[in-house]
């Protein structure tokens, strides 16, 4: 691997890592489109600090890039306290008319005379990461560590201010400063990434790791890692796209970051569109089972108060069908499950019948049901939606007092379930 490339890839890779860390804090201060104004908002500084040096000095540019960026997020603060304007809405006036004056200097400065010294500005637009050399990434990987430095000394504050600011305040933390500190490392990591992912695309290079990483977790501590490691494999893999074709490097990143976030929404452990299809299904499979469970047990009660045993109480298939709604499949589906778990015994030419095992857990099930209809009958402040969905956990959030009192008026009214006995009743 050559010399160049791999100067290339580290600044790459450390400046997707200092992009994912503090990224996260943006994120959930829900600072990402106040990232993207402050990035388009450097433009116009960029190139008024090369008007005044007179060639492309990287460090004058890059400090008028950030005093040009704190002032249009001081704009913005001006234009939200003091008129009737939205945030969103000031956001997006100075993120345009910024790019918009940034674009006619640039033009301005493509029309003077000196053209040696400021051949590659332009790249400031949409990034050029080739043009990367030691000193760049000695300068990102310091911001980097001072920005690491700064969230392990300051953890717990940046914590408490990125969930509940109003909280910290009433504690009597400085939550203004904190808040002020965090948007100047917002500021100082999107001014340091301008050479590599340009103006239009770096506050996507702050969004994408850190949303991408709250797919896999919901740790403050573990979406920080995550989403430094994310960064940087963006980083790197956008960076390997442009060293191989001829693409602009901001774009690149981007969609290799693009990449990632679709693969975390489609296929995230808990949070991902498959697995929670899969969830859903599987929870509506359950609540399938345990509707038919509680409907085989209720067409069999009466036999069984008269004193019949459980081989005499069969189910046609016909009456069992067609005491609920629900499709032939679902139907289907749930009576070969609860047979493959030993609830419903193997299908008899005189129909379908429960098992011991079975009755005990449809008894159980009837039980919790019957329950939760007297907590709504009762008490009107109740939530309807347990009754509804789950009926295996419906008494569990019932007060143990109550609990007694609700099961001591099903027994007198008749309505406890036959198959269960008190003892089994008692025990959740």
């Amino acid at each position: 691997m050559h010399y160049n490339t791999m100067i290339v890839l580290a600044g790459a890779g450390v400046l997707g890592a200092c992009s994912g860390l503090v990224g996260s804090f943006a994120v959930l201060r829900r600072r990402a489109l106040t990232g993207d104004a402050l990035a388009h908002a450097a433009l116009p500084g960029l190139c008024v600090a090369f008007l005044l040096v007179g060639e492309k000095s990287l460090p004058a540019m890059l400090l008028g890039a950030l005093a040009s960026g704190l002032l249009g997020i001081a704009v913005i603060s001006a234009i939200t306290m003091g008129t009737r304007i939205k945030q969103d809405a000031a956001i997006g006036l100075v993120l345009s008319v910024s790019f918009g004056a940034g674009v006619v200097l640039l033009r301005m400065i493509q029309n003077l005379s000196t053209t040696g010294s400021k051949a590659g500005l332009e790249s400031f637009v949409l990034g050029k990461t080739a043009g990367m050399i030691a000193q760049d990434v000695y300068l990102i990987a310091g911001v980097a560590l001072l920005c690491l430095l700064l969230i392990l000394i300051l953890y717990k504050e940046f914590q408490v201010v990125a969930f509940d600011p109003a909280f910290a305040q009433v504690q009597g933390w400085p939550a203004y400063w904190i808040d002020l500190l965090l948007m100047a490392m917002i500021a100082v990591t999107v001014v340091i990434g301008l050479p590599a992912v340009g103006v239009v695309l770096m506050s996507a290079l702050l969004i994408i790791p850190a949303a991408t990483a709250r797919f896999w977790t919901q740790n403050l501590g573990a979406t920080l890692v995550l989403s430094a490691l994310l960064g940087v494999a963006i980083g790197l893999a956008g960076t390997a796209v442009t060293a191989n074709l001829p693409y602009p490097a901001g774009p690149s990143i981007v969609l290799a970051g693009g990449g990632f976030f679709l693969t975390s929404v489609l296929f995230a452990p808990r949070r991902g569109v498959v697995a929670r299809i899969l969830n859903e299904r599987s929870f509506r499979r359950q609540l399938a089972q345990q509707r038919l469970l509680s409907a085989c047990y209720e067409l069999i009660e009466p036999e069984l108060r008269q004193g019949r045993s459980l081989e005499e109480c069969t189910l046609a298939r016909e009456a069992l069908f067609e005491c609920r709604t629900w499709s032939t499949l679902e139907f289907e589906n749930s009576l070969r499950s609860l047979a493959a778990v030993g609830a419903i015994a193997a299908e008899r030419r005189d129909g379908i019948a429960l098992t011991r095992a079975g009755l005990v857990q449809a008894a159980e099930l009837v039980r919790r049901l019957r329950l939760s209809e007297l907590v709504l009958q009762q008490h009107s402040g109740a939530s309807a939606a347990f009754a509804e969905l789950d009926m295996s956990h419906g008494d569990e959030w019932i007060p143990a007092p109550l609990l007694s009192e609700l099961e001591e008026q099903l027994k007198s009214a008749g309505r406890f379930p036959v198959g269960l006995s008190a003892s089994e009743g008692e025990q959740r």
